[in-house]
């Protein structure tokens, strides 16, 4: 009788508790939680880079714009256009991306955890940013994309002891550190509105903002950590990296506009405003050189120009920081009209490929000069870093309605997916060269020609057919490739990028196909017992690939991460909501 009682008992107490869990349940979604409590800038007023003496003070900010909100056109296609019967297939292949992200941040956790990477082959760890746990940091809002929100909870709580006055390095590289850990930190607050999150990007930024410390106000882009803290003077230097110069602006931004400190965006914009001043008087006018001297704050005599490598984010951020000011400064986008014509017209060519398909190619032009005149040499490179170009386009070409944009876009995201498809394991190499066609509107198959450019991109000037053949061979050339000036994998972004900018773009199904392509190839080539990892050689299909032991955050920040997003619903990180920091970190547009 009793133990039928205590029976009774705890089947009412059950009954009692799963009531009372449905009232819980349904009081909650008619009352949302109650939001974080905002970060309050007295709550870091005695840290360290805070009250930092500064050698060289500001004497006013520009103030950050509060004008008109501009309504820009929509980016993306229309939801409704999205892979109508693919809802089942695209969440299978979402659930496998994600898959292969749990796994390395598993291997992350377990052997590297607060390290900024770990070795993907050995299971070590190696801390070249800074040793501030890049891979946590530069993962936390893909956690939050993914909904692994336990995970999520424990990297926050981690993060949040992460000491930004103290490294191992020498030198801390400022572009580095502020599309990594400051993009990281602003993006995760932005989707999850967790104050930690806005107090350490606040810190990073305190950080930063003391390499900003010169009589000039330009930064000191690979900064003495050391010397800077113990309060030694310091001077912006020659011989300075554009894209370190100039992709300050869209991070400095978004964190003035989140805590009202004007400080951010008057640091960075100094350097906007300075390129929008020279941009015409550059050798290749629209363009800027891809070394600047910020000594002198001129930005305007050498002699090489890129899209890609040490240039690429300066042109991304141009219609990213239309976008996200609200079309308040319309600077941006007169900015990134002249960047984009000059591009187009010079340094965008359509290479000589065997079936003729009208892809296009962004390479270098070199300014240099014959019998005292001046003439543009194009560099027929192709790199894995200047396949972000397409997608820019594609955005700029929506946001500003430049149909010109629109067009080169795909056409160069093609050229980046045919470049993944003619390498034997499915991967596009880090550094390519191909013939330039003489007109953009047709270009018939030569083979002549192309071996011919085989001989000349390997500096055999005879022309020797036999000699080419031996070098195709050698070097595992596809037909319309002359050389493979390095052939790495190294687990980058860029064209997966493009392709999904695209595919939000376009609605158009073929991108989501050739995304799931790249991904099941990058896989194959990349996976390891613990993570993935780079690679030697993508161009010998006669054997693996080789790993190189290195398992940059990108990988985990941005590759997988666009990956997911494109085989997700299209309003999860909406274009016409968010912009893509350089690393892939989502920051809130201004919307009208």
């Amino acid at each position: 009788m009793l133990s039928h009682r205590r029976t009774s008992l705890v089947a009412f107490g059950l009954m009692v508790l799963g009531l009372l869990c449905l009232w819980i349940g349904r009081q909650t979604a008619h009352n949302p939680p109650v939001p974080l409590p905002q970060w309050e800038a007295s709550d870091d007023a005695n840290y360290f880079w805070k009250t930092l003496n500064k050698d060289y003070p500001v004497a006013s900010f520009q103030k950050l714009p509060h004008s008109r909100i501009r309504q820009f056109p929509k980016v993306q296609a229309s939801a409704s256009d999205f892979a109508p019967g693919k809802h089942e297939l695209y969440a299978q292949r979402r659930q496998v991306v994600k898959d292969t992200f749990t796994r390395c941040w598993n291997a992350y956790r377990h052997h590297a955890w607060m390290a900024d990477e770990v070795k993907p082959t050995s299971g070590g760890r190696r801390n070249p940013f800074g040793g501030w746990a890049a891979t946590l940091v530069d993962s936390l809002d893909t956690l939050w994309i993914m909904d692994l929100k336990d995970e999520f909870g424990e990297a926050v709580a981690a993060a949040a002891t992460i000491d930004f006055t103290k490294t191992d390095l020498e030198l801390v590289n400022v572009f580095e550190t502020t599309i990594r850990y400051l993009g990281g930190f602003l993006s995760a607050y932005d989707l999850s509105g967790d104050p930690r999150l806005l107090r350490k990007a606040v810190q990073v930024g305190e950080m930063i903002y003391k390499a900003f410390d010169t009589p000039n106000h330009m930064p000191v882009t690979r900064w003495d950590f050391a010397r800077a803290k113990a309060g030694q003077k310091q001077l912006a230097k020659p011989g300075v990296i554009l894209a370190e110069i100039g992709s300050l602006c869209l991070e400095f931004t978004r964190l003035t506009q989140l805590t009202d400190d004007d400080k951010w965006f008057d640091a960075s914009q100094r350097i906007m405003d300075l390129l929008a001043e020279q941009q015409d008087s550059t050798l290749l006018p629209g363009l800027w050189p891809v070394s600047v001297n910020t000594n002198t704050a001129t930005f305007n005599e050498a002699t090489s120009f890129s899209l890609g490598a040490m240039a690429d984010s300066v042109y991304e951020y141009l219609p990213k920081m239309a976008a996200l000011l609200g079309g308040q400064l319309p600077i941006y986008e007169k900015m990134y009209e002249k960047a984009m014509d000059a591009a187009l017209k010079h340094n965008i060519f359509r290479p000589m490929i065997p079936d003729s398909e009208d892809i296009l190619i962004s390479g270098q032009i070199h300014v240099r000069e014959r019998e005292g005149e001046q003439y543009f040499d194009l560099e027929p490179q192709n790199q894995h870093l200047v396949c972000f170009l397409g997608g820019l386009l594609a955005l700029g070409g929506k946001l500003f309605s430049r149909q010109q944009d629109l067009d080169a876009a795909a056409k160069l995201t093609n050229g980046c997916i045919y470049s993944y498809s003619a390498f034997p394991h499915g991967v596009m190499p880090e550094t390519l060269y191909m013939v330039p066609c003489e007109s953009k509107e047709t270009c018939p198959w030569n083979e002549t020609m192309w071996k011919q450019g085989v001989s000349r991109q390997n500096r055999m000037d005879s022309g020797d057919v036999a000699l080419a053949n031996a070098l195709v061979a050698k070097d595992h050339l596809p037909p319309g490739f002359t050389r493979v000036a390095d052939k790495a994998y190294l687990l980058r972004p860029e064209a997966i990028e493009s392709v999904f900018i695209l595919y939000r773009v376009t609605a158009q199904e073929t991108y989501a196909e050739h995304a799931w392509d790249m991904f099941t190839a990058i896989e194959k080539a990349t996976r390891t017992n613990y993570a993935n990892t780079a690679v030697v050689d993508v161009t010998d299909g006669a054997k693996s690939p080789e790993g190189r032991n290195s398992m940059e955050s990108f990988w985990m920040g941005e590759t997988l991460k666009y990956f997911y997003l494109i085989f997700s619903e299209p309003d999860l990180i909406s274009l016409d909501e968010y912009v893509f920091n350089t690393e892939a970190h989502p920051l809130r547009r201004l919307l009208a």
